[in-house]
């Protein structure tokens, strides 16, 4: 059911998404993403110390970690729904999140796991 539910959340999302306003958004928010993004990759990394994992396995678990989407395709629409003066540019930043970290993160772990995991 939830991937039924998962190609309509997208696809409503994207239809939501003003082309011209997130072309004008430009390098601001690549650099907020990223930014994000490493504060993400940050408290994986630390929340992780305390486990058994080994280093590699945690670098692993960190780039797990990076292509979460779904909360954002949820949430990004809603302060704009809302009539919100900031909402364009939250969904706008949502979706550039979405664009940005899921390929990467499954580049990353689709490269990496061979290496940084083992039986």
């Amino acid at each position: 059911m939830w991937v039924g539910a998962e190609v309509i959340l997208f696809v409503l999302v994207g239809a939501t998404v003003n082309i011209k306003y997130a072309l004008d958004a430009g390098l601001p928010t690549i650099l907020l993403i990223i930014g994000v993004v490493m504060f993400r990759l940050a408290g994986v990394y630390v929340s992780l110390t305390g486990t058994e994992l080994n280093f590699k396995e945690r670098i692993f678990s960190c780039f797990a970690y990076m292509p979460k989407a779904t909360v954002q395709a949820a949430i990004g629409g809603l302060p704009l729904a809302m009539g919100l003066a900031s909402g364009e540019i939250i969904l706008t930043v949502a979706v550039a999140a979405i664009i940005i970290t899921a390929p990467v993160g499954a580049l990353l772990i689709d490269r990496t796991y061979s290496k940084l995991l083992s039986k």
